[in-house]
């Protein structure tokens, strides 16, 4: 049977995020959160917006993550500059400690889906699924 590459996505995004949440069962992080601070591993203090956009989430969506994430410890929101309007978030140091884990974690996964498949392999297919990514994104949905 053949699989198209929509069905073949989706069926490794669902099948990655269930792993990972196994993984990582009883650190009490959800759906969403590993991957937000995966992005603050390299954008600590980032504003709302820059996090939505890095995570490519919707607002409210993040809006509701940071709220739990900040309930468990995780994070801290900050007014930089008097500006009352924008939040910038930072990793608390229960958080630093959770992304150390989330990291192994990334990394066994990434490896165990490499299995068997050469370096020289691994580099072709990135570079790829990294062109494919960019042709998404460059995509204009229209009205």
């Amino acid at each position: 049977m053949k699989y198209s590459f929509h069905y073949l996505l989706m069926a490794e995004h669902s099948t990655l995020q269930k792993e990972l949440l196994s993984r990582l069962r009883g650190t009490g992080l959800t759906i969403g959160q590993p991957k937000v601070l995966d992005y603050l591993q390299d954008h600590d203090g980032a504003s709302q917006k820059d996090i939505a956009a890095g995570c490519h989430i919707e607002a409210g969506t993040l809006t509701s993550l940071l709220n739990r994430m900040e309930e468990s410890g995780l994070v801290e929101r900050r007014i930089l500059n008097g500006n009352r309007r924008s939040y910038h978030i930072f990793m608390t140091e229960k958080g630093k400690q959770l992304l150390n884990i989330v990291t192994e974690t990334f990394k066994g996964l990434e490896e165990e889906a490499f299995l068997g498949i050469p370096v020289e392999d691994r580099i072709k297919f990135m570079d790829l699924f990294f062109q494919i990514y960019e042709n998404m994104r460059n995509c204009r949905i229209t009205d």
